[in-house]
């Protein structure tokens, strides 16, 4: 089996005109029918083709315009590079040299020597010697970097199609209609299993942002936020890592309905895991595969025992040799990038496995590197080094395998180091390092030696002994805050008051989050009147801000003093933000006068006068549980729901300016809150969280009324059912 992209396009011509008004692609802010895909491709070419494009980068984030931009060079035969929006600057840089990129599509590209064009959506930069690649490639995914650069694995056009075409073919019995993309487009796992396999089947395939999917950076994942986009899209099929699925049955354990198909696969799946899901209705099957093999080699069926990863796909051959070492020919890399080209079709992939009838059953590596379970690949010697590089750490172990969160074993370079010293090691390490490589908790370990056996003669670690003393441990996941060490019990793991105020206000901030509203703003499924009713609202509370912060510092008691300097930041930062707000009304087309002039709503009303109580009849300071609140949604927010709602109303700059300076202000301003927080005593942050837990309410029932309002209905009833 061999499919070609002429192959691949013919059958989505073959859909346009068997399914024309099928919608192929949904982001949330529009959609584009299989009648219009081949134009809409078609288009594109031309554009890449006008602008010499030959080697290209596609640094967007999940949507209608990767998937077509991707397509378009699949088209033409380009060569396409997904960049993991994970990747750190460095990474970034190293992609673009090693593979001669010449034209960016996305955000950043001129942190890379890119220009803008006349063409807005690609920049281009002149390579005059480009590095040459392998003959055939079309495209070259990135691996995370088990040792910090990443690896550039050059695939031809077929290697992908034809993977997709085994997929398609084994869930071929399911009559999937609706595919959510789960993961970043620019996982190969996804790309091909959830665009290219989809699409071959006629299927819908729903692209919403990765931030409406709940992911933050590459380890760090929001269930409610995810199976709010799931609920609204209802799919049929999915495609998880182990984390992704551990998070989604723990905070649902009934699966959805709609769900007919789940695939699993990245990382090790526990047994247990998978048993939790399946008892819940999760479809779950695992699979595995690698970049190396254009992604999915194995997969359990639909209709068939689960063992192990499942039996290889049609396309694929899989053979284990004498040390029980997997290899595996069909849809294989060309060669990596920089590299000679393999001087065998079978590619040897370092997992070690046996056969269960004609499924593959895996038993672990052959080499050092592990995979996180959001399915990074890590060289723990590299991680290691960095740790060891600092003066107060003379050994270190790093553990991660099927783990949400990296963990090690640190040996102190002396009796002398302490707990601080070398949680600041841990952190100075830590800030070299990409964030699916860091490690997140440590603990003190005895030195390793070849009298304990957990050294070798030569200064290896004894990986297996070291995981067999420590693997308690090692291999479960804890309570304790980040950077902290591990080795104690919880109650010697104390929370700064910043955290306990996180902890303590968790519920009413989950509750603000999963406003309708709020995700639809995520997605750019926000009408304009919506847009200037919010608007209208959040005029009605900023106007208030300074002067409820003068009034808070005119209340301080003197042993809180120190509080009103922060204030009168806080102040010249606020001031005039209001005539922002009216000013983006105008921009947005609508009547900013008439805005101020309109009373505000029931929720709005009632958070500025509860703030105001609390500051003239409580203790003031419970006005910071206001900012808790209001920062902190905008930098989780603003900026991108600006930049999705200025895309799908058509707005101007001059519409979105308060969206966007909240955003990035409020990131700024958000870190030195943090600061303040950890200085408050216990009274005082019990009433900054009683004012927080409040005010998240009543400004989740002011979003809940602004919907209310736009549809005809009754923003006090919103207010009602948020106090209830």
């Amino acid at each position: 089996m061999r499919t070609s992209p002429e192959a691949f396009l013919a059958r989505l011509a073959r859909h346009a005109e068997e399914r024309p008004t099928t919608i192929a692609l949904d982001d949330g802010a529009r959609h584009v029918i299989f009648a219009e895909l081949p134009g809409e491709i078609e288009a594109r070419r031309q554009r890449l083709a006008a602008a010499g494009a030959t080697r290209v980068a596609l640094a967007l984030d999940n949507g209608i315009d990767w998937a077509l931009w991707d397509l378009a060079l699949l088209r033409d035969g380009r060569v396409a590079v997904p960049v993991p929006g994970f990747f750190s600057q460095a990474q970034r840089c190293h992609l673009v040299a090693s593979a001669g990129l010449d034209a960016w599509i996305g955000h950043g590209g001129e942190a890379h020597g890119f220009a803008a064009t006349r063409d807005p959506a690609i920049a281009t930069r002149r390579v005059t010697s480009p590095p040459a690649l392998h003959a055939g490639t079309t495209r070259i995914t990135f691996t995370s970097g088990t040792s910090g650069t990443p690896k550039g694995v050059c695939l031809d056009g077929l290697a992908p199609l034809t993977v997709a075409e085994s997929l398609a073919e084994a869930v071929a019995g399911l009559a999937i209609e609706r595919h959510l993309a789960m993961l970043p487009l620019s996982t190969l796992l996804e790309n091909i299993g959830g665009l290219y396999a989809p699409l071959w089947l006629g299927a819908s395939v729903h692209l919403p942002g990765v931030a409406a999917l709940g992911w933050r950076g590459a380890s760090g994942f929001d269930p409610r936020r995810a199976l709010a986009t799931l609920d609204a899209c209802r799919p049929h099929s999915l495609i998880l890592v182990p984390q992704l699925l551990q998070a989604l049955v723990e905070a649902r354990p009934k699966a959805p309905e709609s769900l007919r198909f789940v695939a699993v696969g990245g990382a090790r799946v526990a047994g247990t895991l998978l048993g939790r899901a399946r008892r819940g209705g999760w479809p779950v099957f695992e699979g595995y595969g690698l970049s190396e093999c254009a992604s999915v080699v194995c997969l359990n069926r639909p209709g068939e025992p689960a063992r192990g990863v499942g039996r290889p796909l049609p396309h694929a051959e899989v053979r284990l040799d004498a040390s029980g070492e997997v290899w595996v020919r069909g849809a294989t890399m060309l060669g990596y990038l920089g590299e000679s080209a393999p001087t065998t079709p079978w590619h040897a992939t370092g997992d070690l496995g046996r056969w269960e009838g004609d499924a593959l059953v895996l038993e672990g590596r052959r080499r050092e590197v592990f995979i996180t379970a959001y399915g990074r690949n890590v060289d723990p010697q590299w991680v290691e080094g960095e740790l060891c590089a600092r003066p107060t750490i003379a050994q270190a172990l790093v553990h991660g395998e099927a783990l949400p969160a990296n963990r090690a074993l640190l040996v102190p370079a002396s009796a002398e180091v302490d707990d601080a010293a070398l949680a600041a090691a841990v952190a100075e390490a830590n800030a070299g390092l990409p964030d699916y490589a860091r490690v997140h908790e440590w603990r003190r370990s005895a030195p390793f030696t070849p009298e304990n056996r957990q050294l070798t003669a030569n200064g290896r670690l004894r990986r297996d002994a070291i995981l067999a003393a420590h693997g308690d441990w090692l291999r479960t996941t804890s309570s304790c805050p980040r950077l902290e060490p591990s080795s104690t019990l919880k109650k010697e793991c104390p929370m700064t008051p910043y955290q306990q105020l996180q902890q303590a206000t968790r519920d009413e901030r989950d509750w603000l989050l999963a406003t309708p509203l709020l995700t639809r703003a995520l997605e750019g499924r926000v009408s304009r009147d919506e847009y200037l009713a919010f608007l209208g609202q959040a005029y009605h509370h900023v106007r208030f801000t300074v002067p409820l912060m003068m009034a808070c510092g005119a209340r301080l008691p003197d042993r809180l003093g120190w509080l009103r300097e922060a204030l009168v930041e806080y102040i010249e930062e606020e001031h005039g933000h209001e005539r922002w707000i009216l000013d983006d009304i105008r921009a947005a087309g609508g009547d900013a006068e008439a805005a101020a002039a309109r009373p505000a709503d029931p929720a709005t009303r009632l958070m500025v006068a509860t703030v105001r109580d609390t500051i003239e009849h409580g203790n003031p300071v419970g006005f910071f549980g206001m900012v808790q609140v209001l920062e902190g949604t905008s930098t989780a927010l603003a900026t991108q729901a600006a930049e999705k709602l200025q895309a799908s109303l058509a707005l101007p700059d001059e519409a979105v300016r308060y969206l966007t300076s909240h955003g990035s202000l409020d990131i700024g301003h958000l870190a030195f809150f943090e600061g303040l927080v950890n200085r408050l005593e216990a009274d005082d942050l019990a009433a900054v969280v009683d004012t927080a837990r409040l005010v998240y309410r009543l400004y989740g029932a002011m979003f809940r009324g602004v919907e209310a309002r736009c549809a005809g209905g009754s923003a006090a009833r919103e207010l009602c059912d948020a106090l209830a």
